[in-house]
């Protein structure tokens, strides 16, 4: 089953109407608006095609299954999370928020060792991090910082890209908004 909320999100964050949503998986408008209202399911293929279409993991698109129904929409238990991380090698994100419907979403992102981003991205978002473990390097344009364990930083709508040139894996918190993973 989708989370027709995190689909929703997704896609206005990426400024697609539901319309533009339905011509690009070559399905009906009334069978995407009920995949994004939970009332229709959809088969792994189609499941993958959203994913391809949003630029995002497929197990994001996938409905978090709460622990105890008390839970959900709350609590996100550590074997619970949503792997959202599949764009970069050496790099493994998991959603830490319980969906996309907030404001913001908080990641937890690992960086291994000898691993780097291949060229700076460049997102629409305000980001903070804050790191947890090992050391990373971020460079933004021709400058480069070194953070470690305790240290945050912040990345506004500007290109950036990171580098984890030790031999401990990095380990870091994102929060993020608008969400786009």
């Amino acid at each position: 089953m989708t989370s027709g909320s995190d689909l929703r999100t997704l896609r206005k964050n990426r400024s697609l109407t539901l319309a533009q949503l339905a011509e690009a998986m070559g399905r009906s408008l009334g069978w995407m608006s009920q995949v994004e209202r939970d009332v229709s399911r959809i088969n792994s293929d189609d499941l993958l095609k959203l994913a391809r279409i949003l630029d995002v993991a497929p197990s994001l698109l996938r409905q978090p299954q709460a622990e105890a129904p008390q839970e959900e929409g709350r609590i996100v238990r550590a074997g619970r999370r949503r792997a959202v991380g599949h764009r970069f090698e050496g790099l493994t994100e998991a959603l830490i928020s319980p969906d996309l419907t907030d404001s913001f979403e908080i990641v937890h992102s690992s960086f291994l060792p000898g691993h780097s981003l291949p060229e700076p991205v460049r997102r629409e978002t305000q980001e903070i991090g804050f790191m947890l473990a090992g050391q990373l390097d971020l460079s933004f344009g021709d400058q480069t910082f070194t953070v470690g364990p305790g240290d945050s930083f912040r990345i506004r709508n500007e290109p950036y890209s990171w580098s984890n040139p030790y031999s401990e894996t990095a380990v870091a918190l994102w929060v993020i908004s608008p969400p786009i993973y």
